[in-house]
């Protein structure tokens, strides 16, 4: 099997540092699981949390493809940020500049109170602090769910970016350059009849990802 983090195309991409790795996987909640079911093709995208050396991943036990998994299926996982539009003189030299991981793998299922912790820590993940503003999940919730843990292995993950302008202008009658792209977070939409203040789990998210305003540049 091919080594992951050996380069095939602009090597000047790949970036062999696992500390950027855990940093994309930490900032990007979702991911796109691959694996092939019946000898077809099969993609879903889930929500993902890296705890230390694994990606946790979930989904229904009534999953079809889930339950192939838990079989012992090998997959890979696919993260992604959209870090910005490079916009240059021409169509074809236009680009993005972004951080993107591919990790390949073999799942292994979570039971008993490992699955109860792994789910907390997705919970945590996406709400910091949220497993202590609720109930805990119920044996039928824990029963419906199905926790997984895929393994980060060195030789089978690959990290690359862009970053980074354009080629100097030619023309300066062509606007050219990089438009920076970012996740904010929009105001709190409470669900009606809550009466409750907006709890620390979502300021949390709010003030990790703020609505700063920003001017449009001069035409």
């Amino acid at each position: 099997m091919t080594d992951l983090s050996t380069p095939t195309r602009k090597p000047e991409r790949y970036i062999d540092d696992r500390a950027r790795l855990d940093e994309l996987l930490n900032e990007v909640p979702v991911g796109v699981l691959a694996t092939v079911v019946d000898g077809l093709p099969w993609t879903v995208p889930l929500l993902i949390a890296r705890d230390g050396d694994r990606v946790l991943l979930h989904g229904s036990t009534g999953a079809g493809a889930l339950r192939h998994l838990r079989a012992g299926a090998p997959v890979t996982l696919t993260v992604m940020s959209m870090d910005g539009l490079v916009v240059a003189e021409s169509a074809f030299d236009s680009s993005a500049n972004y951080r993107s991981a591919v990790l390949r793998g073999t799942p292994v299922e979570l039971t008993g109170e490992d699955a109860r912790a792994g789910l907390d820590r997705l919970t945590e993940r996406l709400l910091p602090g949220r497993t202590r503003e609720v109930r805990s999940s119920t044996r039928r919730e824990l029963a419906a769910t199905t926790c997984l843990a895929l393994p980060i292995e060195q030789g089978a993950w690959l990290f690359k970016a862009r970053t980074g302008g354009t080629d100097p202008a030619t023309d300066p009658a062509v606007w050219s350059g990089v438009l920076p792209l970012r996740v904010v977070a929009g105001m709190p939409e409470p669900t009606p009849g809550v009466t409750a203040p907006v709890p620390p789990s979502v300021q949390a998210v709010l003030d990790a990802h703020p609505a700063t305003p920003v001017s449009a540049p001069p035409r």
